[in-house]
């Protein structure tokens, strides 16, 4: 009992989340991640590594991705993680998270980024043959310029949306 009731008020607290201002869900699939803002607009997209043949010299091999998450720098973030087809684990070791995706499962976790940068990570668990191939890239990035990149997202998805007659 000495050690319980310590612990068990720490785990609340611990899993306490105060009032996240952007809610990102990611979805693990073999071999790539999906991402939806569904806070402002139903923004979704895919998130696939860069093949060799397509590196850039600035670009870091089997870590970069064609999409990359923007985020804003400053702000709780809640991410909400499942998977599609096995259990995935969305890492990220620099900002202290790790949170496994399993199928049918919705998991929740929370992080503040207090710079601006790119953080990296991968699926740390055993998916399948190409599991080491699910890179994460999140870019972080001032408030005003997240609502610029934001605002300039959803327009031209409106745009596209009017072009494909939807």
């Amino acid at each position: 009992l000495f050690i319980a009731f310590p612990s068990l008020r720490l785990l609340y607290l611990l899993d306490e989340i105060n009032e996240p201002l952007i809610t990102l869900k990611t979805i693990g699939h073999q071999w790539y991640w999906s991402y939806e803002y569904s806070d402002f607009m139903n923004i979704e997209f895919d998130s696939y590594m860069i093949p060799t043949n397509d590196l850039n010299l600035n670009n870091f091999r089997l870590l970069d991705v064609d999409n990359r998450i923007i985020l804003p720098m400053n702000s709780q973030i809640r991410i909400l993680v499942t998977a599609a087809d096995v259990i995935h684990s969305w890492t990220i070791p620099a900002l202290g998270v790790k949170i496994d995706g399993t199928p049918g499962r919705l998991n929740q976790t929370n992080f503040f980024m207090n710079r601006p940068g790119l953080f990296y990570g991968q699926c740390s668990e055993i998916c399948g043959a190409n599991h080491s191939f699910m890179p994460i890239v999140i870019e972080s990035i001032p408030t005003n310029f997240f609502i610029k990149w934001i605002m300039n997202y959803s327009n031209s998805l409106d745009d596209w949306k009017q072009v494909m007659g939807l």
